[in-house]
C-alpha cells in the first residue's frame, strides 16, 4: 500500500504543476471540469446514489452546469469581479461555516441531511462548483500582465494543503494520544492537527521567500492561516459524509489513494476560502 501510494504521488504532484505552469487557459479549464466530474461522480455515492447510471448523469449534469455558467461570462474572462465568480466564492464561505457547525454536531447534525438525498446534492454542488470558480479566479490572476501569476498563487495554497496534511500524518503516527473528531474521523489527533498548521507554516513561509507573491505579510498570513484550517475542515467534512454513507473510499481511480475527492478534499476548501479571502475580502486584485 505504502508502495503504491509513494509512487502515485511522484507521478501526480509533476503532473499537477506542469498543469498549472504549462496548459493553456483553455486546457486548464477543461481539465478542472474534467476532475469535478470526477468528484460528481463519486459524490453521487455520498448523496446515496448506489446507480451507476444516475451517478453517471449526476457528472454530466455537473460539467454541463460549469460550461453553461462559462458560456454566461466574456471570452477567456474569469476575473474574481464578475458576478457568477464572486457569488460562487462568498457562497463558498457561506457554505464552510455551515459545514463547520455540522461536523462539531456529528451525529446530532446527521438527522438534518441523512435521509435528504436533494440536501447532500446541495451540500455537493457548494462544494464542487465555488472549488472550480476559485481554481479560475486564482489562475487567471494577473494573467495579462504575467501568465503565470496565479499559476504560483495555486501552487501556493496546494503546498499549504501538502503542508498540513503531511505534517498531520507524521505529527500524528508520532505523538497523537488525544483524538481530534472520533465521532467523524477517530485517525485524526489534535497532534496531528497542530503539526500539520506548523509544517503548512514552515512550507508557506519558505515558499513566499522564494517567490515573490507580491502581497503584505499580515495579508499572506491571515489568508494561509484560514486557507489551512479550511482544508482540515474539508477534510473532515468528507470524512464525515463518508461514515454516513458506509464508504471508506470515495472511489478507487486513484490506486493507493481511493477516489479523487479523497485527493482533493482539502482543496474543495482551501482553494475557494483563500480565493475569496484574497480577491475579494482583502482586495488583492
Amino acid at each position: 500500500m505504502l508502495k503504491s501510494r509513494l509512487i502515485t504521488v511522484l507521478i501526480l504532484i509533476p503532473l499537477v504543476i506542469a498543469a498549472l505552469f504549462w496548459l493553456p487557459p483553455l486546457c486548464f479549464t477543461m481539465t478542472i471540469i474534467v476532475i469535478c466530474m470526477l468528484a460528481a461522480w463519486e459524490w453521487g455515492q455520498l448523496a446515496g446514489m448506489a446507480s451507476r447510471q444516475q451517478r453517471i448523469w449526476l457528472s454530466v449534469l455537473c460539467g454541463l452546469l460549469l460550461v453553461a455558467m462559462l458560456f454566461t461570462l466574456p471570452p477567456y474572462q474569469r476575473a474574481v469581479h464578475l458576478p457568477q465568480v464572486a457569488t460562487s466564492l462568498w457562497a463558498s464561505l457561506a457554505w464552510w461555516i455551515t459545514a463547520l457547525l455540522l461536523v462539531l454536531s456529528y451525529p446530532a447534525s446527521a438527522f438534518l441531511w441523512h435521509h435528504s438525498r436533494p440536501l447532500r446534492l446541495l451540500f455537493g454542488i457548494l462544494t464542487l462548483i465555488p472549488f472550480f470558480w476559485g481554481m479560475m479566479a486564482l489562475r487567471q490572476y494577473h494573467y495579462d500582465s504575467d501568465q503565470h501569476a496565479g499559476s504560483w498563487w495555486l501552487l501556493f495554497v496546494m503546498f499549504l494543503v501538502w503542508g498540513a496534511d503531511s505534517g498531520a500524518y507524521m505529527f500524528g503516527r508520532l505523538f497523537g494520544k488525544h483524538k481530534l473528531a472520533p465521532k467523524v474521523s477517530p485517525g485524526k489527533t489534535w497532534e496531528g492537527f497542530f503539526g500539520g498548521l506548523v509544517s503548512s507554516a514552515l512550507l508557506a513561509w519558505l515558499f513566499a521567500s522564494l517567490v515573490p507573491l507580491s502581497v503584505s505579510a499580515g495579508t499572506l498570513i491571515v489568508c494561509a492561516v484560514l486557507a489551512t484550517l479550511a482544508s482540515v475542515l474539508g477534510d473532515l467534512t468528507e470524512s464525515m459524509f463518508k461514515r454516513e454513507a458506509g464508504i471508506k473510499d470515495s472511489s478507487n481511480l486513484i490506486p493507493g489513494h481511493g477516489g479523487v475527492l479523497d485527493r482533493i478534499d482539502s482543496l474543495t476548501a482551501a482553494v475557494p476560502v483563500f480565493a475569496c479571502l484574497l480577491l475579494l475580502v482583502f482586495r488583492t486584485l
